[in-house]
Protein backbone atom coordinates (compact mmCIF):
# COMPACT_ATOMS: atom_id res chain seq x y z
CA UNK A 1 0.00 0.00 0.00
CA UNK A 2 1.81 3.64 -0.79
CA UNK A 3 0.23 7.13 -0.75
CA UNK A 4 0.65 9.49 -3.82
CA UNK A 5 0.85 12.72 -4.30
CA UNK A 6 -0.89 13.10 -7.36
CA UNK A 7 -0.02 16.86 -7.85
CA UNK A 8 3.84 16.36 -7.43
CA UNK A 9 4.14 15.13 -11.75
CA UNK A 10 2.03 18.25 -12.42
CA UNK A 11 3.51 20.76 -10.47
CA UNK A 12 7.07 19.95 -11.13
CA UNK A 13 9.28 18.81 -13.72
CA UNK A 14 10.89 15.63 -11.77
CA UNK A 15 14.81 15.68 -12.23
CA UNK A 16 16.11 12.54 -9.90
CA UNK A 17 14.19 10.71 -6.93
CA UNK A 18 15.34 9.16 -3.53
CA UNK A 19 14.49 6.47 -0.47
CA UNK A 20 14.43 8.12 2.86
CA UNK A 21 13.37 7.02 6.31
CA UNK A 22 11.00 9.05 8.63
CA UNK A 23 11.12 9.56 12.33
CA UNK A 24 7.74 9.01 13.44
CA UNK A 25 5.51 8.06 16.78
CA UNK A 26 3.70 4.68 16.67
CA UNK A 27 0.57 6.84 16.46
CA UNK A 28 1.48 8.36 13.20
CA UNK A 29 2.65 4.75 11.78
CA UNK A 30 -1.08 3.55 12.43
CA UNK A 31 -3.05 6.88 10.57
CA UNK A 32 -0.40 6.08 7.31
CA UNK A 33 -0.98 2.49 7.39
CA UNK A 34 -5.09 3.29 7.20
CA UNK A 35 -3.89 6.00 4.88
CA UNK A 36 -5.21 9.48 6.65
CA UNK A 37 -2.01 11.11 5.06
CA UNK A 38 -2.21 14.26 2.67
CA UNK A 39 0.81 15.24 1.02
CA UNK A 40 -0.79 17.62 -1.37
CA UNK A 41 1.04 20.89 -0.06
CA UNK A 42 3.81 18.98 1.84
CA UNK A 43 7.89 19.61 0.56
CA UNK A 44 11.35 18.85 2.11
CA UNK A 45 14.01 21.65 3.32
CA UNK A 46 17.72 21.16 4.72
CA UNK A 47 18.14 22.99 7.97
CA UNK A 48 21.24 22.92 9.80
CA UNK A 49 22.50 20.04 8.50
CA UNK A 50 19.16 18.04 8.65
CA UNK A 51 16.79 16.85 6.27
CA UNK A 52 12.95 17.62 7.49
CA UNK A 53 9.54 16.67 5.73
CA UNK A 54 7.27 19.93 6.05
CA UNK A 55 3.39 20.79 5.83
CA UNK A 56 3.02 16.60 5.55
CA UNK A 57 -0.70 16.25 7.45
CA UNK A 58 -0.85 12.90 8.81
CA UNK A 59 -4.54 13.06 10.94
CA UNK A 60 -4.73 12.12 14.68
CA UNK A 61 -4.91 8.03 15.19
CA UNK A 62 -8.04 7.90 17.05
CA UNK A 63 -7.56 4.74 19.29
CA UNK A 64 -4.44 7.00 20.00
CA UNK A 65 -3.38 8.42 23.40
CA UNK A 66 -1.48 11.24 22.32
CA UNK A 67 -3.84 13.27 20.61
CA UNK A 68 -2.28 16.63 21.03
CA UNK A 69 0.45 15.83 18.12
CA UNK A 70 0.21 18.50 15.49
CA UNK A 71 -0.96 17.19 12.37
CA UNK A 72 1.60 19.63 10.39
CA UNK A 73 4.57 19.32 12.14
CA UNK A 74 7.78 18.94 10.50
CA UNK A 75 9.27 15.31 10.98
CA UNK A 76 12.78 14.21 10.68
CA UNK A 77 13.94 12.89 6.86
CA UNK A 78 16.32 9.48 7.51
CA UNK A 79 19.20 10.66 5.31
CA UNK A 80 23.28 10.05 5.02
CA UNK A 81 25.48 13.01 5.65
CA UNK A 82 26.54 12.44 2.26
CA UNK A 83 22.74 12.60 0.52
CA UNK A 84 21.80 15.86 2.99
CA UNK A 85 25.18 17.79 1.90
CA UNK A 86 24.62 16.67 -2.17
CA UNK A 87 21.06 17.76 -1.86
CA UNK A 88 21.80 21.07 -0.15
CA UNK A 89 24.24 22.00 -2.98
CA UNK A 90 21.24 20.69 -5.73
CA UNK A 91 18.59 22.88 -3.52
CA UNK A 92 20.94 26.24 -3.75
CA UNK A 93 22.94 26.38 -6.62
CA UNK A 94 20.11 25.01 -9.15
CA UNK A 95 16.97 26.42 -7.85
CA UNK A 96 15.50 23.03 -7.26
CA UNK A 97 12.82 22.04 -4.80
CA UNK A 98 12.52 18.64 -2.77
CA UNK A 99 8.87 17.10 -2.88
CA UNK A 100 7.35 13.83 -1.52
CA UNK A 101 6.15 11.87 -4.20
CA UNK A 102 4.83 8.93 -1.85
CA UNK A 103 4.74 6.98 0.99
CA UNK A 104 4.86 3.13 1.34
CA UNK A 105 5.72 0.72 3.91
CA UNK A 106 9.26 -1.42 3.19
CA UNK A 107 9.99 -4.14 5.60
CA UNK A 108 7.29 -2.61 8.17
CA UNK A 109 9.18 0.60 8.34
CA UNK A 110 7.54 3.76 6.67
CA UNK A 111 9.64 5.15 3.76
CA UNK A 112 8.84 8.48 1.68
CA UNK A 113 10.14 8.58 -2.07
CA UNK A 114 11.22 12.44 -3.08
CA UNK A 115 11.85 13.96 -6.11
CA UNK A 116 14.01 16.46 -7.03
CA UNK A 117 11.82 18.75 -9.23
CA UNK A 118 11.88 21.91 -11.31
CA UNK A 119 8.60 24.15 -10.63
CA UNK A 120 6.49 24.26 -14.33
CA UNK A 121 5.09 27.16 -15.65
CA UNK A 122 1.88 27.61 -16.89
CA UNK A 123 2.34 26.73 -20.20
CA UNK A 124 4.18 23.77 -19.27
CA UNK A 125 0.92 22.78 -17.36
CA UNK A 126 -1.23 23.11 -20.21
CA UNK A 127 1.56 21.10 -21.96
CA UNK A 128 0.74 18.57 -20.04
CA UNK A 129 -2.94 18.64 -20.26
CA UNK A 130 -3.07 18.41 -24.00
CA UNK A 131 -0.71 15.80 -24.15
CA UNK A 132 -2.74 14.02 -21.27
CA UNK A 133 -6.00 14.39 -23.77
CA UNK A 134 -4.58 13.36 -26.81
CA UNK A 135 -3.36 10.16 -25.16
CA UNK A 136 -6.66 9.36 -24.12
CA UNK A 137 -8.29 9.98 -27.45
CA UNK A 138 -6.37 7.85 -29.15
CA UNK A 139 -6.77 4.95 -26.33
CA UNK A 140 -10.62 5.55 -26.92
CA UNK A 141 -10.01 4.88 -30.71
CA UNK A 142 -7.94 2.18 -30.35
CA UNK A 143 -10.61 0.45 -27.74
CA UNK A 144 -13.69 1.35 -30.39
CA UNK A 145 -11.84 -0.49 -33.08
CA UNK A 146 -11.40 -3.97 -31.31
Amino acid sequence: MSILNRQAHFNYTILDTLEAGLVLTGSEVKSIRAGQVSLQEAFAKIRGGEAWLINCHIAPYKQSADQDLEPTRARKLLLSKKEITSLDHKLSTEGLTLVPLKFYFKKNRVKVELGLGRGKKKFDKRETIKRRETERETRRKIGKKM
